[in-house]
C-alpha cells in the first residue's frame, strides 16, 4: 500500500508552487511505471474510479434513451439524447464526433446499444467511452450521480495521467483521491508495487512536483 504522508507533502509543495490564476485550476496526477513490456501488451488500463471527494466540476454524463427512461434522466444528466437522434447522426459525422468528445461517460438504453455502437462507436471506442447499458428498471438518477463522481484512467504506456480534484479542495481530500487512484492502478499491474517508478502531482499551470515510488511504498 502507498503511504499517505509523502503524497500529502507533495500536494502541499504543488500548491505552494502554484500562482493564483483567473480560473479554477485542477490537481493532476501522473503515475510513471517501470519494468513493463508495452510491446507485449502487459498494460492496457481502462479503469473507472469513483472518487470519495469529487471535484466541483464533476464528470459529464450523457444518457441515450427514450420514453420514461429519457424523462427520468433529464433531471440529473448533462445531456439526454433520444434514440431517434442517433439515427440522425448516422449521416452527420461532425455531430457524432462532437457528442462523443463532449462527455466523460455514456449510459445507453439496452435496445439502442447496437445503433449507438454503429454510429458513435468509431469515436467512443478509441477513447474507452463506450456506453454502459441501462434498462427501464435502472435507478437512472442514482447511476447518473454516481458516474458524475468518477474519473477514468486509461492507457497502454508507462505514463498514466488523470485529474485528482480542484484547487478549492483541501489537501486531505486530494490525498484521499490520489491514494484510491494509485492503489487501484497498482492492483492491475503485473507485479503490483514493483512496477511503480514514481508520481508527479501538479496544478494545471504549476510546475510539476516529483515523488519517487521508493518514498511512498
Amino acid at each position: 500500500m502507498v503511504k499517505s504522508q509523502p503524497i500529502l507533502e507533495t500536494v502541499k509543495k504543488a500548491r505552494s508552487a502554484s500562482t493564483k490564476r483567473q480560473f479554477k485550476q485542477s490537481f493532476e496526477l501522473v503515475i510513471n511505471l517501470k519494468d513493463i513490456d508495452v510491446k507485449k501488451n502487459q498494460i492496457n488500463l481502462n479503469e473507472t474510479i469513483f472518487l470519495p471527494n469529487p471535484p466541483q466540476n464533476k464528470s459529464k454524463v450523457c444518457v441515450i434513451a427514450s420514453g420514461d427512461l429519457s424523462l427520468r434522466a433529464k433531471t440529473d444528466a448533462d445531456q439526454v439524447l433520444e434514440t431517434t437522434k442517433i439515427d440522425e447522426m448516422s449521416d452527420d459525422k461532425r455531430s457524432a464526433r462532437k457528442i462523443a468528445y463532449s462527455y466523460d461517460f455514456f449510459l445507453a438504453e439496452t435496445a439502442a446499444m447496437p445503433k449507438v455502437g454503429k454510429v458513435l462507436g468509431k469515436f467512443l471506442g478509441p477513447k474507452g467511452r463506450m456506453p454502459l447499458p441501462i434498462t427501464i428498471d435502472t435507478p437512472i438518477e442514482n447511476m447518473i450521480n454516481k458516474y458524475k463522481t468518477a474519473t477514468r484512467i486509461r492507457g497502454r504506456t508507462l505514463s498514466l495521467s488523470t485529474k485528482l480534484g480542484d484547487e478549492d479542495m483541501n489537501d486531505e481530500q486530494i490525498v484521499e483521491n490520489a491514494l484510491l487512484i494509485i492503489n487501484t492502478v497498482t492492483s492491475k499491474l503485473p507485479n503490483s508495487e514493483k512496477n511503480l517508478k514514481g508520481f508527479v502531482i501538479k496544478l494545471s499551470m504549476s510546475p510539476p512536483v516529483n515523488l519517487s515510488a521508493q518514498e511512498t511504498v
